[in-house]
């Protein structure tokens, strides 16, 4: 047996495929595996031991807003620290190619609104090095990064592209507009994007209210856009639709009416909300109805509460609209302390009622779904630890509470959890429901983007700690979470050839000590360009993270090794034969 690169000995593999774990030898050429099994004989330039440990594919991500940060950073985090190797982003259907020069000011307010990414951050990160969305993926390849990014054509800034201020203003698309559109994304799709991607969401807004150039567009508009896909053979809708608003019998209409049309895969965001009828069971029907008539309709789901991290440092609060903080809030946390401490400025602002803004900032007061966020965080805490559940037992007002857990003690500090959805009834067990659905697939961590209120791109440690191990309650199996963060997203995207440990697959590994493992409360880090503020969320256990054959992660700590690329278009199952063959002669 001829000799390897890397040689992974000994550990507990379980390899994306849903099947029990066992103990053998991974071997690594140049970016691919070439031997798995229980014992590999050939020599190797460097040997990693991983006896006791779990040995997973790297995690693929394919909800994520990296659309900047992959240009301003060769750093993915938090994705790459939470073992991701692969992400996609244009999601939603926001990004920033293509894009003419005198647009760049719309795009920036629309991800500013939408994915609450600071403007001047973008302003100062962004180098604009591109027009065209092939010239974006060109400056995607220009730039190091640790690991592997895949785009979808995102549908705001095709539309202004083609159709210019008409198209920001959301006015209805001519049969000229419609043949541009379609033939960009034709353009789009032969470069190298995975696919098309779009939002029908009312509250994703631009930071000063309007409504983003896609919402509400016609389905011929996305049908001839699609079409680019059904033309090229490949590519994958994505779709936020406007399910809290209205059903989703109308809204899986406009989605299954596109995948029909272009004979092309199609996923989309769902979740539920904390109470009233449980409609999520409506959308996983609708979902089975159609992939029983052939199509294929994969509900996007994540494994936790959306929700929002609420602190004096980030971007809402329960107090962050209302007008004494919003005279204040610009400042930094020690300057805001003095008078956070001041009794007659606490006093004022606990009776003032917050002012219209940002929608997710509108809802920081629903008080029987904000609990105090510790470290460990409680994703799943009791109903009797909310802010409004103390309220009501210590005979105080909700705005008390709340205004000494974020005081924390005098340091301003503390950290609410805003459970805005995906807690039904204060329980995990909807989402037990979902998770355990063959239509479903894990996504929507975000990374990239929300900034100072999210860090949901660390679920991947979330699922593997609490879901798997901590949880009780019912548990998921460590081979069907690894599946659901590997394999199963991967699939969905078109990427497959990636996900699996076994002979030809792409070189994204996992070395996982899975007893010691744990995720930690997020922190405010201050490294967006212009200083921009960041949530992070660090993690313990993950021994090394390798992408395309190269260690990029030891122990919890980067390497610096920047590996990644830039994924063009789908990726078709490797031929194992040929690797074998390569590996024997």
């Amino acid at each position: 047996m001829s000799g390897c690169d890397l040689l992974i000995r000994g550990g507990t593999i379980v390899d994306g495929s849903g099947d029990q774990p066992f103990v053998g030898d991974i071997a690594i050429v140049d970016d691919r595996i070439v031997w798995v099994g229980a014992h590999y004989d050939g020599d190797a330039r460097e040997v990693i031991d991983a006896s006791g440990l779990t040995v997973t594919p790297g995690f693929v991500d394919i909800h994520t807003h990296y659309d900047g940060q992959a240009i301003w950073s060769e750093e993915l985090s938090p994705s790459s620290s939470h073992g991701v190797t692969t992400v996609v982003t244009g999601n939603c259907g926001v990004g920033f190619a293509p894009c003419r020069a005198e647009d760049h000011d719309m795009l920036i307010r629309v991800m500013e609104g939408v994915e609450d990414i600071p403007g001047v951050v973008m302003a100062e990160g962004l180098a604009w090095d591109w027009e065209t969305f092939p010239q974006y993926l060109d400056a995607l390849k220009a730039r190091r990064r640790d690991i592997d990014v895949a785009a979808f054509l995102p549908h705001s800034p095709l539309r202004v592209y083609a159709m210019g201020e008409r198209g920001a203003k959301r006015e209805p698309a001519t049969e000229e507009d419609l043949e541009r559109m379609r033939d960009l994304a034709r353009e789009a799709i032969e470069a190298g994007a995975i696919g098309f991607a779009t939002s029908r969401l009312l509250i994703h807004r631009t930071k000063a209210g309007e409504n983003i150039p896609t919402y509400a567009a016609d389905d011929a508009e996305l049908k001839a856009i699609a079409s680019a896909m059904r033309d090229a053979g490949t590519g994958v809708l994505q779709m936020v639709l406007d399910s809290p608003f209205q059903s989703w019998e109308d809204e899986l209409r406009h989605l299954i009416a596109v995948a029909e049309s272009c004979g092309r895969p199609a996923t989309f965001t769902l979740g539920t909300s904390n109470g009233g009828e449980p409609v999520f069971r409506e959308a996983l029907r609708i979902a089975e109805e159609a992939n029983a008539r052939g199509l294929s309709i994969t509900p996007q789901i994540l494994p936790r509460p959306v929700g929002m991290v609420c602190g004096f440092e980030l971007s809402t609060h329960p107090f962050c609209l209302c007008p004494s903080y919003q005279a204040i809030a610009n400042l930094p946390l020690d300057e805001q302390l003095i008078h956070l401490h001041d009794p007659a400025f606490r006093a004022t602002l606990l009776t003032e009622q917050p002012q219209d803004g940002n929608p997710l900032a509108m809802m920081t007061r629903n008080w029987d779904w904000i609990f105090p966020f510790g470290d460990p965080p409680n994703y799943e805490p009791p109903a009797e630890t909310s802010v409004g559940a103390q309220a009501r037992a210590q005979g105080r007002t909700p705005e008390e509470v709340a205004y000494d857990l974020l005081m924390n003690g005098g340091d301003g500090r503390g950290l609410l959890y805003n459970a805005l959805g995906n807690y039904y009834e204060g329980r995990f067990d909807a989402l037990y429901e979902m998770i355990n659905h063959p239509d479903t697939v894990m996504g929507l961590g975000d990374g990239g983007a929300h900034y100072a209120a999210i860090c949901d791109a660390s679920y991947p440690t979330f699922l593997l700690t609490y879901w798997v191990r901590d949880r009780n309650g019912p548990k998921l199996t460590l081979p069907q979470v690894v599946r659901s963060l590997t394999a199963r997203p991967a699939e969905t995207v078109g990427l497959e050839d990636r996900g699996r440990l076994a002979p030809g697959y792409k070189a994204d590994v996992n070395i996982i000590d899975t007893e010691r493992m744990e995720l930690h409360a997020p922190t405010v880090r201050r490294d967006l360009p212009t200083g921009g503020r960041r949530l992070d969320q660090a993690a313990t256990g993950f021994v090394a993270t390798i992408c395309s054959g190269t260690i990029i992660r030891r122990h919890d700590r980067p390497t610096g090794a920047r590996p990644g690329r830039v994924v063009r278009g789908s990726q078709p199952v490797p031929e194992r034969k040929s690797v074998l063959e390569r590996d024997n002669a």
